[in-house]
């Protein structure tokens, strides 16, 4: 069953719904990204809502790394914004992870999984002529594969 899910097309197997997807303009504020993942575990930072051109994506790994800067802050009382590199970043695009790894509409299933396990990431864009047209997620995966095997054993 696995070979055949395999050949599967992204775009036959991906979330179709763009409208729910977690996308924010590359200029949009941190309050606006916080404010974002407090809901989702990432999102996908685009040029501009209307063209939805991929250009990074931002998860709550990338959060993370500015809580716990690498340097020790010395600093006496409660930590302010500056000792979190909170100002150093105005902007989506400040903190994004640009570049991020995709697929096409037609690449198969195999060929995405390849992509996430070789670059140990949960999450892969569907991207037609650098726009983001879906998302593949683990998560979704799982589901697909499960309701994959629920229909072939009918067969």
């Amino acid at each position: 069953m696995i070979p055949e899910f395999h050949e599967i097309p992204a775009k036959d197997i991906m979330d179709k719904r763009v409208e729910d997807l977690p996308l924010i303009e590359k200029d949009a504020s941190i309050d606006s990204v916080l404010s974002i993942l407090t809901v989702d575990d990432h999102v996908w930072v685009v040029e501009s809502k209307e063209s939805r051109k991929l250009v990074g994506i931002i998860t709550e790994h990338d959060i993370l790394n500015i809580f716990s800067p690498t340097k020790k802050v010395s600093y006496f009382g409660l930590p302010d914004k500056k000792s979190l590199h909170y100002e150093t970043f105005e902007k989506a695009e400040q903190i994004m992870s640009g570049n991020p790894v995709r697929c096409e509409p037609d690449e198969k299933v195999e060929d995405a999984l390849n992509k996430m396990v070789f670059h140990r990431i949960r999450r892969i864009p569907v991207v037609e002529n650098d726009e983001i047209i879906g998302e593949i997620t683990l998560h979704h995966l799982i589901g697909e594969f499960y309701a994959f095997i629920k229909t072939s054993i009918k067969k």
